[in-house]
């Protein structure tokens, strides 16, 4: 299973879980510091791409979730900042970082230019997973 993961999970793992899922990645998604709902020029960017992410919420990263992925995509975010020692160990033998613009106060347009990096980089992975 990938793992993606920014601080707020509001919008850049939101996206990232949604196209995995889509392109048949099991895939979850979580934050070091959850917001208490999605940003909504998410949600409205994602359904102009058929994807309903506005019943998501987000979700806290714990050492489980960390243990049970494959790889562990961080979204560019300040990670290392929010994580226990403990738990920036554990990702580093599978960690990868995007190292994506944050979302969150950018206009529609914005938004769609972040989400449409995310997709194309999500179908990288799943043609890399195919091969492997």
């Amino acid at each position: 299973m990938i793992l993606f993961v920014c601080v707020e999970n509001a919008g850049r793992s939101q996206m990232a879980e949604a196209f995995a899922r889509r392109y048949g990645l099991a895939a979850s998604s979580a934050g070091t510091v959850p917001t208490s709902k999605i940003n909504p020029v998410v949600v409205q960017a994602m359904k102009e791409k058929g994807l309903d992410i506005s019943l998501n919420h987000p979700k806290n990263l714990t050492s489980d979730m960390i243990n049970d992925a494959s790889l562990v995509v961080t979204m560019g975010c300040s990670v290392e900042e929010a994580c226990p020692r403990p738990m920036l160990a554990q990702m580093q033998k599978k960690l990868v970082d995007w190292n994506l613009e944050d979302p969150k106060g950018k206009t529609i347009q914005g938004i769609r230019e972040i989400r449409d990096d995310i997709e194309r980089r999500v179908i990288e992975l799943a043609k890399a997973q195919k091969v492997s």
